[in-house]
């Protein structure tokens, strides 16, 4: 077990994780090659980097606490293959940052601070950067809300957006027990695997405006939800897929939100 000689900051959710086990079981799921290039979000007390710096090229992680500077040069002594950027990934040019590395796959791994979890993804999709995987440890509740279908309570315009881009999977549960300070929630590590092939798009901008104007009000219907909308030309898809306008957001599948932005842009 891990144990961590630093002051822990609420503000930065930090939460670190003291089991070896589940580090390698959470790195395994990355099916991660010496030739890769790994970018991961708070490297915290180094448990993870460490073990992603055995299997890749190269690591370069983000850290928003310079405090734990001296922790992080302690732990990662001798390591060549880490660069530690103490900087706020969600202000960060990422192409940029990785332009200097040379890597056959490019990966996301990360215990990331939970209350920035949806910026986090929503920033690596609008980087373009064709991450082949990426795998997160984040809040059980929020891991359900992303790997969810339509129909479920918990479907929302996050689970729209991310699976026109991303197969996603539940991978697998960890208990707050293996965390310091131990946290008030449970966690789920959850795996994207981008789309080989996505759906035509006229205009990106325009469906994400679309789900989320759809998603407003949640027990709201389409036609009160996209009221300002064309709703001739919004009830002329849903036939197509034996809806009306009175259904809502989310029993609809992302493919039904993609083939409405097509038609209304």
């Amino acid at each position: 077990m891990e144990q961590y000689d630093v002051k822990f900051k609420k503000r930065f959710g930090q939460n670190f994780l003291k089991d070896d086990n589940v580090v390698k079981k959470i790195v395994s799921v990355a099916n991660l090659t010496h030739d890769d290039l790994v970018v991961e979000v708070g490297p915290g007390g180094a448990i993870m980097t460490k073990e992603l710096a055995k299997r890749v090229k190269q690591v370069l992680a983000y850290e928003i606490d310079s405090d734990l500077s001296f922790e992080l040069e302690k732990r990662l002594q001798g390591i060549s293959n880490v660069a530690v950027l103490f900087q706020d990934f969600l202000k960060s040019d990422i192409r940029a940052d990785i332009q200097c590395y040379q890597y056959q796959h490019l990966y996301f791994v990360s215990n990331v601070p939970y209350y920035i979890t949806t910026p986090i993804l929503l920033k690596l999709i609008e980087s373009k950067l064709s991450f082949d995987k990426i795998v997160m440890m984040v809040q059980k509740e929020v891991g359900e809300r992303f790997s969810t279908t339509c129909g479920n309570k918990n479907y929302g315009s996050i689970t729209v957006l991310l699976n026109y881009h991303y197969d996603i999977r539940k991978e697998f549960f960890v208990s707050r027990s293996q965390f310091v300070p131990k946290p008030n929630v449970d966690s789920v590590v959850v795996s994207f695997t981008e789309k080989k092939t996505k759906l035509p798009l006229k205009d990106y901008s325009f469906f994400e405006k679309l789900v989320r104007d759809s998603f407003q009000f949640k027990r709201k219907t389409i036609r009160n939800n996209l009221r300002h909308y064309d709703l001739e030309k919004i009830q002329m898809v849903l036939e197509k897929y034996h809806y009306t306008l009175d259904v809502r957001a989310e029993m609809l599948d992302y493919t039904v939100f993609v083939d409405l932005a097509n038609v209304l842009i």
